[in-house]
């Protein structure tokens, strides 16, 4: 039977923080460092988080809320959102499966408990993924050879 808990992640978790990192730039190539101090900056900071989602005590996927993100740097317009869910990632080997989901919930509902109203994200791969979890598009465009799409979701 597998057992599913959810960490959210401390800034001082060294560990974590470098398995999370190793992830992001197998996926992504955003260098470790760079994803060891943002994630140690937004672990330390109110109103943001990471999750860490493990399977039988193994880590297998992770994402957070964030108040900013790469795309906000790219089209300055998004600065009128505030939270965002973002950097979600499943390890290969468990895609598929419904984690992604699960900790899409569970992230949502922690960003109820602090008291968030509304979150967002975009997205290029995923967006039939959040239209099933209740996320609604905002608006969609092109930047940098990518077709992105805009939700948001209550949490209240």
């Amino acid at each position: 039977m597998n057992s599913i808990e959810f960490k959210i992640v401390q800034p001082d978790d060294q560990l974590l923080l470098q398995q999370i990192a190793g992830w992001y730039f197998s996926e992504w190539q955003i260098p470790v460092d760079t994803t060891v101090k943002g994630l140690q900056s937004i672990t330390a900071a109110a109103g943001q988080f990471q999750v860490l989602m493990m399977l039988d005590g193994l880590p297998i996927a992770t994402g957070g809320i964030y108040d900013h993100v790469g795309l906000v740097d790219r089209a300055p317009r998004f600065k009128i959102y505030k939270k965002w869910l973002a950097q979600v990632y499943t390890i290969p080997a468990e895609r598929g499966k419904g984690y992604g989901a699960a900790l899409c919930r569970y992230i949502h509902e922690q960003a109820g408990s602090l008291g968030l109203k509304k979150i967002h994200l975009f997205t290029d791969t995923a967006a039939s993924l959040y239209r099933r979890l209740g996320w609604m598009e905002t608006e969609q465009f092109d930047i940098a050879n990518r077709h992105l799409i805009i939700m948001e979701k209550n949490c209240s």
